[in-house]
């Protein structure tokens, strides 16, 4: 189900209250906008970015909430922050909308969860986003290596009781800039009567393009961002005025 206007969303990675990005495996810093998630933040918004995908990369690493106040920080910058980083209890979920966050993105883990379908039909819904980690055929968190699913019996189980939301991310484009998985996106777009996010691979406007074609809600875009690219390149890729201008 697409949204009326198609988001693409800046993703903003954070370690220890500064920039960050996984490679191999490891969090390494970034430079760009001097290492500080605000000044990411506040050129993205005048660039015109309505969300922001904020990351706690040590929260998802550790499993300790530990930027909860770059989600605060951020959250003031005049675009709503959509809170991500492996989440996968309540408690968590419950600091990052504390914190300010609008929207919460559910790790693959939840999956196995016993409280997630009262959570995604209960007072919370419209503010979780479950989380797809999908790799080829399969949904397979990150950072475990005691879980993973057939994406077809995922999105089978999913197909009574949907989300509200789903985020796919294709874990093994994450950190690369090769493209999007379309196949795994469409599969779920498919399948899901809710908006879909797109994550994982997407580094230029073309990739943007495919995405937007699959008739979902948006996408997430990373590292391309940080490397010389421009959020306005993107946005105006599936976002041009008609023919006059008008």
């Amino acid at each position: 189900m697409a949204s009326a206007r198609f988001e693409v969303i800046p993703a903003i990675d954070v370690s220890g209250g500064r920039l960050a990005r996984l490679h191999a495996g490891s969090v390494v810093t970034i430079e760009a906008f001097g290492g500080d998630p605000g000044q990411a933040a506040a050129a993205f918004v005048e660039a015109g970015a309505r969300w922001l995908h904020v990351v706690d990369l040590d929260l998802a690493m550790t499993g300790e909430s530990a930027n909860l106040a770059v989600i605060e920080r951020l959250s003031a910058f005049g675009a709503r922050v959509q809170a991500s980083g492996g989440i996968a209890t309540l408690e968590a979920v419950d600091a990052a909308l504390g914190a300010g966050a609008e929207r919460v993105v559910l790790g693959s883990g939840v999956l196995a969860a016993g409280w997630l379908p009262s959570a995604l039909t209960g007072p919370l819904a419209d503010r979780l986003v479950l989380g797809l980690e999908v790799e080829g055929a399969a949904v397979r968190p990150r950072g475990r290596t005691d879980a993973e699913w057939p994406l077809d019996e995922i999105l089978g189980r999913l197909a009574g009781a949907p989300p509200r939301r789903a985020l796919v991310t294709a874990i093994a484009n994450v950190g690369g800039m090769a493209g999007p998985d379309l196949e795994a996106i469409g599969s779920v777009a498919a399948s899901l009567e809710s908006p879909v996010l797109a994550a994982g691979g997407i580094a230029t406007p073309e990739h943007v393009r495919a995405v937007a074609a699959l008739g979902v809600e948006g996408a997430i875009v990373g590292r391309a961002l940080y490397e010389g690219a421009g959020l306005g390149e993107f946005l105006d890729a599936v976002h041009e005025p008609p023919p006059g201008g008008v």
